[in-house]
């Protein structure tokens, strides 16, 4: 069902009818996928033994000049499902023995994922919600999830605004990113396992470290050091690696040192957190990328 309303999902707030005609994210409403596959190479404690089930979403409301996902995000490349057809995506994922579902990039279509939920969940739905984001969100959309999503797990990218500006095109992304995280800590607190060791529920922040600004890094540690409980956990990826249009600009235009992520993994501890995930600076490889080949939707 496409919603009579103008759309405000997020802090773009476009006001735009995206029935009649598109905003920043240039997608209608009717939701679009790209893949939806076991996903093997998340968090271990998400993607544990069988995998994660993981739905890659079409659009996105940033901007990023290195998206590694730019095919879908900007490209917009996918297929576009009823909230039927995504519900039942849900379910042929469980059946698989998906360890939860994990929606990517999931913001600008959270009508029609709300809708898919609820009814797949009437259909014998059970294994966790993982709303996979990018944290640009507006605090009023996180609050319709309420109940339906288990595990947030937000990418807290910039601290510095005109970083965020340059290269996301998100104003006050921060100060939006920020608000968004406390509503979702607020919703599922701190992570909790299963007997397995797999995530059921709680929130994960993950940053993707970039090249030539550590200190921004530190200051969003920071943020969370004094803003949320020691027991949340932190995953700090080394796997930025130049995409799309990186190489327009110099300065980002190549992947991470070891020293540079050595530092923030040294401050991460010298500021008091503990939970901290760690990935091989050989992480940052297209072999990680996923083939956006309409897996999963036929």
């Amino acid at each position: 069902m496409e919603p009579a309303i103008k759309c405000n999902i997020c802090p773009r707030n476009c006001n735009v009818d995206r029935s009649k005609s598109k905003g920043l994210c240039n997608m209608p409403w009717q939701v679009k996928v790209s893949k939806a596959y076991l996903h093997h190479w998340e968090e271990p404690f998400i993607s544990g033994t069988r995998g994660s089930g993981t739905v890659f979403f079409s659009g996105c409301n940033l901007k990023c000049v290195f998206c590694q996902n730019y095919e879908i995000s900007q490209y917009q490349f996918g297929k576009f499902l009823t909230v039927e057809e995504l519900a039942q995506v849900f379910l042929n994922l469980q059946k698989q023995g998906a360890h939860n579902i994990n929606l990517v990039t999931p913001t600008i279509h959270v009508f029609s994922i709300k809708e898919a939920i609820l009814l797949a969940k009437r259909q014998g739905l059970q294994i966790p919600i993982v709303y996979n984001t990018n944290a640009y969100e507006n605090v009023e959309t996180l609050k319709m999830l309420e109940g339906l999503i288990d595990i947030y797990l937000p990418d807290l990218k910039y601290y510095n605004d005109a970083l965020a500006k340059k290269y996301s095109k998100a104003p006050n992304y921060f100060e939006h990113a920020t608000k968004a995280i406390l509503e979702m800590y607020r919703q599922v607190g701190i992570p909790q396992f299963d007997e397995e060791g797999i995530l059921k529920r709680g929130l994960v922040i993950r940053h993707l470290i970039m090249p030539g600004f550590v200190e921004d890094t530190k200051k969003i540690l920071l943020w969370i050091k004094e803003n949320l409980p020691k027991e949340i956990y932190v995953s700090l990826m080394s796997q930025y690696t130049p995409y799309y249009q990186a190489q327009k600009y110099p300065e980002i235009n190549r992947k991470i040192t070891p020293q540079e992520y050595d530092e923030a993994i040294d401050f991460f501890f010298e500021i008091g957190l503990e939970n901290g995930l760690i990935q091989e600076i050989e992480s940052a490889s297209e072999d990680f990328i996923p083939d956006f080949d309409l897996e999963g939707l036929e």
